[in-house]
């Protein structure tokens, strides 16, 4: 619609001189803004601005551009904050707990500020791993007209002539665990491995969503990737300040967007990347919180066979996410997937997909190549079931054509990471043997907390990797494409999932071809081993962690916070 459209009342607008109104004009009346904007539509714009990481240091700068765009369209913006995770950083305490934890504060954090101040829209401003889905979630949640802006990735660095990132100072930090590495070569490293704000520059968590934010249609189109504090990405935020407005006016809400086209859309999206697992139980999550009945993980087993793997950015791929950006990024993959996408899905631009695809051409071909002609030829991200996951499992063999894609051993079960390292330091993992990391789970964890992805790279470490697998109830860093790995098996161990009756030597066999995981062990074996199974001790008996280990709900849902039901 157009600017001129019939203006319709706004839930922020309160009855002039009612208590309400009163009380808010006089807060507003000390901040300078003017008794007439009591009647503009009122924008929040979600900051998580914070200077305990680089994926945050810039997002001030953002937040200013897209304010100043607000006010020219004729809205009225106001800054709210909300926590910040970075995994690199917040995962230090509490063993890792509150990485995933706070995906959820993140969606609090902002019903609390939007609904109790009855705010017409939201303009999030996107970074690090959680806030993504924490935004998509309060958005799906609120329901209220809300577009998310891609805040960019960092530049990354060159250590002795090579490219060197975050992922490498990561996996070679794991290296130095195992004794493969020296300390002083990964503390070089780190010192050059990053070189200006944003997120992660391999296509790990917060790219991958970045680029299911665009694909569902709640970013702006060609806004994911973007390079942090490119023009590129000051003018898209520029561009969704401008927007929100009239989405406000318009009544454009997010439920009006998250179809289940949309949400296909985004998952073939993800697949067609090779994306982050973590994407996953992340767009269950807004699912769930939108009140839909749409089954993500379904989409998934349905949708990995058949959608073709068209670009490999690293960390499963060569090439560079700077590369994919200036091929054509999310829209450049929509376009190759063709008539594998939902086109008459809408999106925040107020047109639909085929509208947004139009004129779109990929510029590099080698990059993003057509579905006729894929990187990969199987897909790369698996979700397998059996009797150790009869509800799902997760496992990213990436696009090189792996030697092992049937591994069958003895079980070597743990309850840390701590342990399962100190394993391998002392010889106790041997070749042959699956690695069993559980207790990591949703619950366990909790927050799936308990470093599965240092699990995984400290086999890397000892050159383990053709000749281990392992199976866990944890999550893996998006940067994780390493080995044969399975992870996310759900039920979860702390629940009494089949993983916490698996005993060491029992033979676990993982077949990615036909998509299952099992024990050789029959039904009886299992029931009764049930029969005998007490829960572990929870963890963290106070605060904010102990909130989320007793309310959290089922991967199956996201993972999200439980509603009471009568």
């Amino acid at each position: 619609m157009s600017d001129q459209t019939p203006k319709r009342k706004l839930r922020s607008n309160f009855p002039r001189g009612s208590y309400l109104w009163a009380v808010r004009n006089a807060q507003w009346q000390a901040m300078g803004i003017p008794e007439e904007d009591c009647d503009k539509p009122k924008i929040a714009v979600v900051n998580s601005s914070s200077e305990l990481a680089a994926c945050y240091s810039h997002l001030d700068q953002v937040a200013k551009v897209v304010k100043e765009a607000i006010r020219a369209a004729g809205g009225v913006p106001f800054e709210i904050r909300t926590a910040a995770p970075s995994d690199f950083v917040t995962g230090a305490g509490a063993r890792g707990a509150y990485m995933l934890a706070a995906r959820d504060l993140v969606t609090n954090d902002i019903e609390v500020a939007v609904e109790g101040a009855q705010l017409d829209g939201m303009v999030c401003l996107t970074s690090c791993d959680k806030t993504v889905p924490g935004q998509l979630m309060a958005a799906a949640r609120l329901n209220v007209p809300t577009i998310l802006v891609p805040c960019g990735y960092q530049a990354s660095g060159e250590y002795k002539g090579a490219h060197v990132d975050i992922e490498e100072v990561f996996i070679h930090s794991m290296h130095v665990v195992t004794a493969n590495k020296p300390a002083e070569e990964v503390v070089e490293m780190s010192r050059c491995a990053i070189r200006s704000p944003g997120v992660c520059s391999g296509l790990g968590t917060a790219n991958t969503m970045h680029v299911a934010c665009e694909a569902l249609g709640l970013a702006l189109p060609g806004s994911a990737p973007v390079r942090a504090l490119s023009d590129k990405m000051f003018q898209d935020a520029r561009a969704a300040g401008a927007r929100i407005v009239q989405m406000v006016w318009d009544d454009l809400k997010p439920r009006d967007i998250l179809s289940e086209g949309a949400f296909a859309n985004a998952v073939k999206a993800v697949l067609a990347i090779g994306g982050s697992l973590n994407a996953v139980k992340h767009l269950q999550a807004v699912a769930t919180e939108a009140g839909s009945d749409i089954d993500v993980y379904a989409m998934f087993e349905r949708f990995g066979p058949e959608t073709p793997v068209v670009a490999g950015i690293r960390p499963i791929g060569e090439r560079f996410i700077e590369e994919f950006e200036d091929a054509g990024g999310c829209r450049g993959v929509m376009k190759q997937l063709g008539a594998l996408m939902d086109t008459t899905a809408l999106t925040v631009s107020g047109a639909t997909v085929a509208d947004n695809l139009g004129t779109v051409q990929v510029r590099d071909e080698e990059v993003i190549r057509p579905a006729s002609r894929p990187v990969a030829p199987r897909p790369a991200v698996v979700l397998l079931r059996g009797n150790l996951a009869p509800e799902a499992a997760l496992s990213k063999p990436g696009i090189v054509e792996r030697k092992v894609r049937r591994f069958s051993g003895p079980a070597i079960c743990f309850s840390t990471s701590d342990e399962a390292l100190a394993a391998m330091n002392d010889g106790r993992v041997r070749p042959g043997q699956v690695i069993v990391m559980r207790g990591a789970g949703a619950c366990g964890g909790p927050a799936m907390g308990g470093g599965a992805s240092r699990v995984v790279f400290g086999i890397d470490g000892k050159g383990l990797g053709d000749q281990v697998a392992m199976l866990t109830d944890g999550h893996l860093s998006g940067l994780v494409c390493k080995g044969l790995v399975v992870a996310e098996v759900a039920p979860e161990a702390a629940l009494g999932g089949p993983l916490a009756l698996v005993r060491d030597g029992d033979t676990i066999t993982i077949d990615l071809d036909t998509r299952r995981v099992d024990v050789d062990l029959s039904d009886a074996e299992l029931a009764q081993r049930r029969a005998q199974w007490q829960p572990p001790a929870p963890l963290f008996d106070r605060g904010w962690l102990q909130i989320y280990r007793r309310n959290v709900g089922p991967l199956s849902q996201g993972a999200v916070l439980v509603r009471e039901t009568k």
